[in-house]
């Protein structure tokens, strides 16, 4: 399997130098990369002549190829010195404390709310869920945007019928493509659709973090985040990177789904995200030849229970209905192709609940504030 640029780039974003405390590429020290199948090269470009350190961070880049990409990986680097990196260095990495904090604190600077759509495990239809919600809350005449977050699968493109590639700004910033209101962000908008994201962890939270935080989102009331399934790096990473005003936890009401989602609550909690409801997906089957009959295929009012067990807001079922399937398909939710039907009615209640339950929290609570995560040994 060959190896590819970004995952190079992504690999030695987790290389630091020891002086400026910053990651090798972003202070641009990695030059003429070169990537070969399992061959890769490239100039590590220093200010000055300083065999210690060059030394040390030789040994550093490719420890972290062969952990973060591949163990059999061969690395050749050659140190150039190029003494007018020193000044880029200086306005670069030389920023104090103060400075560095100051920039973080920018981050979606210009968005008053920032909700993540969740699910403890994957098949449950989270992002029909986002995706409908980002729509119905734009139709009220917010200003919204949806990150698809899912960097393995992503889901977005389909759903909105997106195939181009966002623009770039003067500032290096990728601006948003907007679509039935929304504007939209995805891993899915920059590589082809038959291309498979084989990523190692630290790969894909680098790449969040840079929708984040190098994205053009300007002015936004309502930011939503679809993440992937589970309770693992790029759920730590966001609530890391950003303070998230709500999480909204999707569930089927079948009893291994509800394990999951039970943990999904469990570990908003444990990081001071309130939660602002859960919403009970697939809650009956309702034939299109008879919608006045209800077939609960995976049990009944699961997720609604487990709402109440937990002492969260339950926010709604959503019927499983063949409309909602062939509209996510076509590449329009099925709250703008068809809002006046069963299941555009029921998502539009549903995203009103949303907005009602964040407003009385952002009246009754203070701001969330991202957290700070120490691993122990």
């Amino acid at each position: 399997m060959s190896i590819h640029k970004e995952e190079v780039k992504s690999a030695l974003s987790q290389v630091l130098h020891p002086t400026y405390s910053k990651d090798l590429i972003t202070l641009g020290l990695v030059q003429d990369l070169i990537t070969q199948d399992k061959y890769i090269s490239f100039t590590l470009e220093l200010p000055k002549k300083d065999d210690q350190l060059a030394s040390k961070l030789k040994k550093d880049c490719e420890k972290a190829v062969k952990k973060f990409i591949d163990p059999e990986a061969v690395v050749d680097i050659t140190i150039g010195i190029n003494i007018s990196k020193q000044r880029e260095l200086e306005g670069n990495g030389g920023e104090d404390q103060q400075q560095q904090q100051k920039k973080e604190q920018q981050v979606l600077s210009g968005v008053k709310n920032v909700i993540a759509v969740a699910s403890g495990k994957g098949g449950v239809g989270k992002s029909t869920i986002a995706a409908n919600l980002a729509v119905s809350i734009a139709q009220t005449g917010a200003k919204v945007g949806l990150l698809d977050t899912d960097i393995y699968g992503p889901s977005i493109p389909t759903m909105f019928g997106v195939s181009e590639r966002p623009n770039i700004t003067t500032q290096k910033k990728l601006v948003p493509i907007k679509k039935h209101g929304v504007h939209l962000v995805s891993m899915g908008f920059l590589v082809d659709t038959d291309q498979a994201m084989i990523w190692r962890g630290p790969m894909v939270t680098s790449a969040v973090k840079q929708f984040m935080q190098e994205v053009e989102w300007g002015e936004l009331d309502y930011l939503i985040l679809d993440l992937p399934p589970g309770t693992g790096d790029i759920q730590l990473t966001i609530v890391q990177t950003v303070p998230l005003t709500g999480a909204v936890v999707v569930s089927t009401p079948q009893n291994v789904a509800l394990d999951d989602a039970r943990k999904g609550v469990a570990m908003f909690g444990k990081v001071n995200v309130p939660v602002l409801g859960i919403i009970e997906n697939m809650a009956y089957f309702v034939p299109e030849d008879m919608p006045e009959k209800k077939y609960y295929i995976f049990g009944k009012h699961g997720a609604r229970n487990l709402a109440k067990k937990l002492e969260v807001p339950f926010l709604g079922e959503v019927p499983l209905r063949d409309n909602v399937r062939k509209t996510s398909d076509s590449g329009t939710p099925i709250v703008a192709d068809d809002p006046t039907s069963a299941s555009g009615i029921c998502l539009k209640e549903i995203a009103n609940r949303v907005q009602q339950t964040l407003a009385i929290r952002n009246k009754e609570q203070g701001e969330t504030e991202k957290i700070d995560i120490k691993i122990r040994p």
